[in-house]
């Protein structure tokens, strides 16, 4: 039986895979690609989730495409314009005829007689191509982190996650208790503050928040005097100095960013709540656009409580330090499981893929496997950002080895290097997946910049012919 094959597959119908699309059909003309979806809407991370008030945490002029900016005045946006914008990009560049929804790619193998990979469906399809695009995302969509919540099961209320969380469902003069403090429950609590009784966030452990307006009137200027381009470059060129001033003077950004938080809540702060343990960007800051969180704080609607759970019992939570939430609805914002290359079992020539032993090639290629190419994004600035300059890379490796005859490109690490942790974040659902993560080496081009500046130059510039990457 006769497979389709194309020249590149693109796993994932989301951010990544657009992208992916764009750059290829581009800057590779006359390639034949399909992109395979799982779901049945593209969108990744943004059809998926549907929580209140899920946005964007960072600025659209970054988060949007390099090719396509982002041309709504508001530069923080829910999930709704992110899936129009989406939706107006795959239209106007074609991109939607080359999707097929509903195929859940397995496993991938490749062939080195063959020189081409072969996918399987968990839907009985096979397909076959030269080059994989892995755009699938990091988490999986299956399986939430499951944080251990003792006595969670004898709780009579309602219980939610985000990520599973029901297309209706009534919390209005309900008591609600969010677990969690990281993005997720920070968007959660002033959006369910609108309906419920009152909410309150439970952490084990204070998350560094900041607000900004969702609107920036500095960036709209920019755009209209100057173009979207400049408004782009402004948030690139800030986010960059905002993280090297956190991570080279810790102590003074933690100050600014508590006196910050001290001056949004006035009275309502309590240092106990809102001084985290570790500096600012060894985890995320969190985002409140237009102050949001703590005009709720501050109105009433809501509090944080910060202790541990000792116990759930049948309309509430128990914490150790002996106070009782009383709770009519609990949300388990307890993060993220990830997984990488989107749960497809990879095998070269029947050898299955490990990919803890694997080295990270620019951040988007892994040593020993051939003709694949990542799209994995920044920890401290857009994930597109990042997403679109691999892309580019990968057009331009393409285009050499059409010019060069060449059908195989393979990242191919030297001896005696030494290894680097791939991510210097303590987030938790980072640290909880390590184990199953690629590692990265001290030398280039087996460590990343976490720059887009350095990055630009790098996947845009450099010759593509260095002694790792080995071409036949």
């Amino acid at each position: 039986m006769a497979h389709p094959h194309y020249d590149a597959i693109i796993v994932g119908a989301g951010i990544s895979g657009i992208s992916a699309a764009y750059h290829l059909q581009t800057y590779n003309k006359g390639k034949r690609y399909k992109i395979l979806e799982r779901r049945e809407a593209l969108g990744g991370t943004w059809d998926l989730f549907n929580y209140p008030g899920i946005r964007s945490d960072s600025d659209m002029y970054t988060f949007g495409f390099n090719f396509r900016p982002w041309d709504d005045d508001a530069a923080i946006a829910e999930r709704d314009k992110i899936i129009d914008y989406l939706q107006t990009t795959v239209k106007e560049f074609g991109i939607d005829q080359n999707i097929e929804y509903g195929v859940h790619i397995k496993k991938a193998s490749w062939s080195g007689e063959n020189n081409c990979w072969t996918l399987e469906s968990a839907e009985g399809e096979t397909f076959t191509c030269q080059y994989i695009y892995m755009c699938a995302g990091y988490y999986n969509y299956d399986q939430a982190h499951q944080a251990e919540l003792v006595g969670l099961e004898n709780f009579e209320g309602e219980v939610l996650h985000p990520q599973f969380w029901p297309k209706e469902t009534n919390y209005a003069d309900k008591n609600v208790v969010i677990v969690g403090s990281g993005a997720t429950a920070i968007t959660l609590l002033p959006n369910m503050a609108e309906q419920a009784k009152h909410v309150t966030m439970l952490q084990r452990s204070p998350t560094y928040m900041g607000a900004k307006p969702a609107i920036d009137p500095l960036a709209n200027w920019l755009a209209k005097w100057f173009g979207r381009w400049a408004a782009r470059w402004w948030f690139i060129l800030s986010t960059m100095f905002i993280y090297w001033f956190c991570k080279t003077w810790p102590e003074r950004a933690k100050a600014k960013i508590i006196d910050e938080v001290k001056a949004e809540l006035g009275d309502k702060f309590d240092a106990k709540h809102f001084t985290p343990h570790y500096n600012p960007w060894d985890q995320r800051v969190c985002l409140c656009p237009d102050a949001d969180f703590f005009k709720t704080m501050k109105a009433g609607k809501a509090d944080v409580v910060t202790d541990h759970i000792k116990n759930f019992t049948e309309n509430g939570v128990e914490l150790k330090s002996g106070e009782f939430l009383e709770a009519d609805v609990i949300v388990t914002a307890t993060g993220l499981k990830m997984q990488f290359f989107g749960g497809i079992d990879f095998d070269i020539d029947g050898e299955p893929l490990v990919a803890n032993q694997a080295y990270a090639y620019k951040g988007m290629m892994l040593s020993g496997v051939p003709n694949t190419f990542l799209a994995v994004g920044y920890t401290n600035a857009s994930w597109t950002l990042k997403v679109d300059l691999s892309h580019r890379y990968a057009s331009r490796m393409i285009s050499y080895m059409d010019d060069k005859g060449y059908v195989k490109a393979v990242p191919t690490i030297t001896p005696g290097m030494q290894d680097a942790p791939l991510m210097d974040l303590s987030s938790g659902y980072i640290q909880r997946s390590l184990d199953m993560l690629p590692k990265q080496a001290t030398n280039k081009p087996w460590r990343l910049n976490q720059n887009f500046i350095l990055d630009n130059v790098a996947l845009r510039f450099t010759s593509l012919d260095d002694e790792e990457m080995v071409y036949s």
